[in-house]
C-alpha cells in the first residue's frame, strides 16, 4: 500500500519516485528491513538513465561484528539493492576536519612533500569520550570500542591520513585507495595481540563532564544493562604499521575510550626530530619535533607546532602553535556531519560512504585481536574513570621511546590526569 500510495503521489505530481530509506534501527534488523522493503516493491533497480527514479538505503554502523557477519549482511542486502544503492553511513566522515585532511594533503605542494617515512616518525590517532554507555549498556556489551568505533570511525580516518592521491574525487576513485590502505595493514598476529594491542575498562572515578562539572562516575560494570562480570573493552589501543613505500616503518597508534578527561578527537602527525647538535650546544632547551594535528571535534580546526625563539638577550628555543579554527576563519556555520551526509545520500554522491570492501577489509584486519581477546585468559586492563586509559596503553608506546600527545584544546585540564593516578 505505501508503494502504491507513493507511485500515485509521484504520477499526481508529475515527479521522479525517488526513494531514500534511512535505516536508522539496531543494526541486527537491518536486512530484515531492506527485505522487506524489496518484498513491498518499493525498491527500483539500480539504472544509469539520468532519468530514471531511484531507490537508496543508508545503513547505520556497525556493518556486522565479524568478517562473517560482514559478508552476510553485504550479499543479504545486495540481494535486494544493488551496491550503488547502498550508503553505509559513518558521521565522521562527513565532518569538515577529517574531509579537509584531502585538502590539506593534497591541494598543498609542501605538506604532500613531507606526507613520508623519510619525515614523519609516527602518527597518533585519539578519540576520546567524557561518557559512559549513557542507556546503551545492553548494546555496547555486545559490541566494545573495537566494534563500535575503532573498526570504523577510526579505521577510515587511518585511511585517509595514509592514502595514496587518487585520480579524481569520484567514489570509487577514493574508496579505492582507502581499500589498499587498509589491505596494507600489517596483518596481527597471536604474538602481535599480546604486543600490540591493548584493551580496558573503567572502574569508579571522577570525570569532568563540563566547567565546573565533576561526577563520580561508576564503573563499567555497574551500568544499567551490563554484565555484572563483563569483559567488554570500554578502552582500546594499538600500533598498526602499513607495509607499503611510503609509510613503511611509521607506526600508527590508535586508542579509543569512553570515560576519558575530555570529549576529543585529534590526530597528530609527528615529524622526525632534528639532528640534537646545533642547539644544544648553545645549552638550549630541547627542540620538540614538529606535529601537525588535526582536531576532528570539538572545536574544528588544524594546530602546526613548531619552534621558535623565545624573546629575551638569551638563545631559547620554546615550543609555538600556530592554529587554524574553522568558526574563526570563514565565520559561518559548519554543517552537522549527518547534515552533509544525508545530503549526499540523496545527490547519490557516495565518497564519503563505505563501499563493502572496504568494511570486509577493515573486519580481515580487526578480527584476530577480537578473536585472540576471546581466548585470552586475561580480562580487559581496568582504568579509573576520568583518566587516558590504563597502563598498558602507555607501555604500547614506551617500548618505542615515545608518549600519547593529550589533547591541544585550549584551556585543558587533561594534562594532569595520569594513567596511574592511585586516588580519588
Amino acid at each position: 500500500s505505501l508503494a502504491a500510495r507513493l507511485d500515485g503521489l509521484a504520477l499526481v505530481n508529475g515527479v521522479g519516485a525517488n526513494r531514500l530509506f534511512y535505516g536508522a534501527i539496531p543494526p541486527d534488523k537491518v536486512v530484515e528491513l531492506a527485505e522487506h522493503l524489496g518484498t513491498a516493491g518499493l525498491v527500483h533497480p539500480f539504472s544509469t538513465d539520468p532519468g530514471a527514479p531511484w531507490a537508496r538505503v543508508i545503513v547505520e554502523k556497525p556493518f556486522g561484528r565479524d568478517l562473517n557477519s560482514a559478508l552476510d549482511v553485504n550479499a543479504r542486502l545486495r540481494s535486494v539493492f544493488s551496491e550503488e544503492q547502498i550508503f553505509r553511513i559513518d558521521h565522521y566522515l562527513g565532518k569538515e576536519t577529517v574531509q579537509n585532511i584531502l585538502v590539506l594533503r593534497f591541494g598543498n605542494k609542501l605538506y604532500e612533500l613531507l606526507w613520508n617515512q623519510s619525515v614523519i616518525d609516527h602518527v597518533q590517532i585519539t578519540m576520546g569520550e567524557t561518557l559512559g554507555v549513557e542507556g546503551r549498556g545492553g548494546y555496547f556489551d555486545t559490541a566494545g570500542m573495537t566494534r563500535d568505533v575503532i573498526q570504523n570511525h577510526v579505521l577510515q580516518i587511518l585511511t585517509l591520513i595514509a592514502m595514496e592521491p587518487p585520480v579524481n574525487l569520484d567514489a570509487d576513485s577514493v574508496r579505492d585507495e582507502k581499500v589498499k590502505v587498509l589491505k596494507s595493514l600489517r596483518p596481527f598476529s597471536p604474538g602481535d595481540v599480546a604486543r600490540y594491542a591493548v584493551r580496558g575498562q573503567y572502574t569508579d572515578g571522577i570525570v569532568n563532564e563540563g566547567p565546573g562539572h565533576d561526577i563520580d562516575a561508576v564503573g563499567y560494570t555497574r551500568e544499567k544493562g551490563v554484565r555484572p562480570h563483563s569483559r567488554t573493552e570500554t578502552f582500546a589501543a594499538f600500533r598498526f604499521l602499513i607495509d607499503n613505500w611510503r609509510w613503511a616503518g611509521v607506526p600508527f597508534y590508535v586508542r579509543a575510550g569512553k570515560r576519558m578527561p575530555l570529549r576529543t578527537t585529534e590526530v597528530s602527525i609527528e615529524l622526525k626530530a632534528i639532528p640534537d647538535v646545533l642547539f644544544a650546544r648553545m645549552e638550549c632547551a630541547r627542540v620538540n619535533p614538529n606535529r601537525l594535528t588535526f582536531r576532528i571535534q570539538p572545536d574544528e580546526g588544524i594546530v602546526l607546532r613548531m619552534s621558535a625563539k623565545e624573546p629575551g638577550t638569551r638563545m631559547r628555543v620554546q615550543p609555538v602553535e600556530m592554529r587554524f579554527d574553522y568558526a574563526d576563519e570563514f565565520n559561518k556555520p559548519i554543517p552537522d556531519a549527518y547534515e552533509r551526509l544525508i545530503l549526499d545520500a540523496i545527490l547519490g554522491e557516495a565518497a564519503l560512504f563505505a563501499r563493502a570492501d572496504e568494511v570486509e577489509a577493515a573486519w580481515t584486519l580487526m578480527g584476530p585481536i577480537l578473536e585472540g581477546w576471546d581466548r585470552s585468559p586475561n580480562p580487559p586492563e581496568p582504568y579509573f574513570a576520568g583518566t587516558w586509559g590504563p597502563r598498558g596503553a602507555d607501555e604500547l608506546l614506551q617500548r618505542d621511546g615515545r608518549s600519547w600527545h593529550n589533547s591541544t584544546i585550549r584551556g585543558s585540564s587533561a594534562a594532569p590526569f595520569s594513567n596511574t593516578q592511585v586516588t580519588f
